[in-house]
């Protein structure tokens, strides 16, 4: 489990070291290094599984993510030719990987990298994973089947495309983690507990999968108790975008490493409260939890889930990203409040969360005639 990364001369970063605990939530400003945080354990990744990252380099463009070339990458206020990577795990193993810069080239030459080979056991590089981009897949008729991906590499696609097959070989699998049973679903199976935590988010929610082998695609359609089948298109962007992180987290072992943008995507604000309360029990299991959010309500559900003394706030991080002028220029600032075991934290910044208050302030405010 990754406790600390630490980012030189990457994108908005100098020199920024985070903690990261079996639940990292980032939130803050837009373009202020959120995603640029994700990027890095992504290029790792996708470096890695391309052949490259262990003797040759850092490949910025693969199935993971696309960030260009060099000069996209090296903080522009960079005083050396570099970009350094260090990852700190649980255990205390360290890697450090150095990169030149050259401006228009793809892949940065690694440089003398100081690590194991026990580093690429770890869940960033092995198939203990999951990443979901905030842009994952709306309603479609049909989805695409791929039986590399799920059934070889264990996948659901970054965009969540491969959700239903993956569903479809594994439903009748009992969930990994027990404790993460729903108390109102039929049995502890994968397609139970899936249909249950789907009706935290809309009540009632059941699924059927048809397959299409012929032509390798498969469809979903939604029903609610007795009603007919609807189909995808028929149900709304939540429903197709809250899936694939729901089984994701259910079918997943203690110590996988999963990765999700913007979860809150299209849900009311109590669904975003319940997935928020998912993500911290999921990471109270022995997953590592990294988030990114604008909701307060994925907050205040963790924060909850503190409050009712399912997860440990020691196993909690937020991260608040700030941008202050600094001379001339404008650099990124992360704030790091911490949640105590009544669910309170500690200093809320300016900007962290607290655009209600200041609306309720503005409307108490005796209006001018």
């Amino acid at each position: 489990m990754i406790s600390l990364l630490r980012l030189k001369n990457f994108k908005p970063f100098s020199n920024q070291s985070l903690s990261f605990r079996p639940l990292t939530l980032l939130s803050g400003l837009n373009s202020t290094g959120k995603s640029s945080t994700l990027q890095a354990l992504l290029l790792m990744r996708q470096s890695y599984q391309q052949g490259l990252f262990e003797s040759q380099g850092l490949a910025l463009n693969g199935e993971l993510i696309s960030i260009g070339t060099a000069q996209d990458a090296l903080f522009e206020g960079a005083k050396d030719d570099f970009i350094s990577f260090e990852i700190v795990w649980q255990d205390g193993v360290q890697g450090i990987w150095n990169f030149s810069y050259d401006r228009e080239k793809d892949v940065l030459n690694l440089n003398s990298p100081s690590v194991t080979s026990d580093i690429y056991k770890s869940s960033l590089f092995n198939k203990k994973f999951h990443y979901l981009q905030a842009e994952r897949l709306g309603p479609r008729l049909f989805l695409e089947m791929s039986y590399f991906q799920v059934q070889q590499l264990e996948n659901l696609g970054t965009k969540g495309e491969y959700t239903a097959h993956f569903l479809s070989v594994n439903e009748s699998k009992t969930i990994p983690n027990r404790s993460l049973g729903h108390p109102q679903a039929k049995s502890l199976v994968l397609r139970d507990q899936v249909e249950a935590w789907m009706g935290e988010i809309s009540p009632g929610t059941r699924l059927q999968i048809n397959l299409k082998k012929d032509i390798d695609l498969i469809s979903l359609q939604y029903y609610y108790g007795d009603s007919n089948p609807y189909r995808s298109t028929n149900i709304g962007f939540g429903i197709s975008y809250t899936l694939p992180i729901i089984v994701a987290i259910l079918s997943s072992p203690p110590e996988t490493l999963i990765i999700i943008e913007n979860p809150e995507a299209h849900l009311h604000p109590k669904g975003q409260a319940k997935m928020g309360e998912l993500l911290a029990l999921a990471a109270s299991c022995g997953m590592q939890i990294v988030v990114e959010t604008h909701s307060d309500h994925v907050l205040n559900g963790i924060r909850l889930t503190v409050y009712r003394g399912k997860i440990d706030p020691k196993k909690v991080q937020l991260h608040y990203f700030d941008r202050r002028k600094q001379g001339t220029e404008f650099i990124t600032e992360v704030i790091s409040p911490q949640i105590d075991r009544n669910g309170r934290i500690d200093k809320w910044p300016e900007g962290f969360f607290d655009e209600w208050d200041n609306s309720l302030e503005a409307l108490l405010e005796p209006r001018e005639e």
